[in-house]
């Protein structure tokens, strides 16, 4: 017994095919490519320590330098360079995103798999609990979190990931709704197929695509929530990341000293990881939802 002819080898085929023609979906992969491999070499890319002091060569700190000559984006107040700031913030990026990405990914399908296909009361309970997730206030929650725990990463890939699940687990769960009424589950259950065995080689494979999809969103918003709560000072102090670097810019008034080379860099880097999943959604609408086709 088989699963559903649209799971498996045939979506990974239509999905390359389709990245190679949809410039939306190509412009997203490219983004994250990009700023992985920052991520994964930022050693080498980085001139500079990010949180390293440097000086001139008359001794005087080098503060406020404009970009040029071994600055190449400038450096910060405290003479930090912008460029390796830059560079190291994609991997504190990549980290949040990706973790909080992987767990929204595996809760979300999970719950939604148990409560579209064991319905009764197993839905009810998960269902309410996704009800009292969406009830909750998305960045307070979060604020409230990074305040009373020890300002960490972690903070926001914790918070993301309980107030996020609830959009792939109920998308997850009208999906299951229908395929546990298709003809070849109903085979699998006559065959004598156990209900995990069902979940998981005949159902899941078919669900897969919209929790990665919901999956590559995750990752701008984790993004852009982690900015926001640096950026507010309920960030460490001790790692660099984009929000970070907005807050630092903020606070030293680069804003009004014209110093423009030391916010703009991260806030563009924000907008286009978030905007990376965006393109991707948009992308694979044609690929999930091939009525949508013209």
């Amino acid at each position: 017994m088989t699963a559903s002819p649209d799971a498996g080898r045939s979506f990974l085929q239509r999905l390359l095919r389709l990245t190679g023609k949809d410039p939306f979906a190509l412009a997203g992969i490219a983004i994250y490519v990009v700023f992985a491999l920052t991520a994964v070499f930022a050693n080498v890319i980085a001139v500079h320590d990010p949180l390293e002091i440097l000086f001139l060569p008359d001794g005087k700190v080098a503060s406020n330098q404009s970009p040029g000559g071994p600055y190449w984006l400038g450096t910060t107040s405290l003479g930090r360079d912008v460029f390796s700031q830059l560079v190291f913030g994609a991997r504190s990026a990549l980290m949040v995103g990706l973790s909080a990405a992987l767990v929204v990914v595996v809760a979300g399908t999970l719950v939604g798999l148990f409560s579209g296909y064991y319905g009764g009361w197993v839905d009810a309970v998960l269902m309410r609990l996704s009800d009292v997730a969406l009830s909750i206030p998305f960045l307070p929650f979060i604020i409230v979190l990074a305040a009373f725990l020890k300002p960490n990463v972690w903070n926001v890939v914790i918070g993301v990931s309980a107030l996020l699940w609830p959009n792939t687990g109920r998308i997850v769960r009208s999906q299951v709704l229908t395929l546990r009424e298709r003809s070849y589950v109903e085979a699998a259950r006559v065959s004598g197929a156990s209900h995990l065995r069902i979940l998981f080689t005949h159902i899941a494979p078919n669900v897969l695509p919209i929790s990665f999809l919901y999956g590559s969103i995750v990752v701008g918003w984790a993004i852009f929530t982690e900015a926001s709560v640096s950026f507010l000072g309920f960030g460490p102090s001790d790692s660099i990341s984009w929000g970070f670097m907005l807050q630092d810019a903020f606070v030293s008034q680069a804003l009004s000293r014209g110093a423009y080379y030391w916010f703009v860099p991260s806030g563009l880097c924000i907008m286009l990881v978030v905007a990376a999943g965006f393109f991707i959604s948009r992308g694979y609408e044609e690929l999930l939802f091939p009525k949508l086709r013209d």
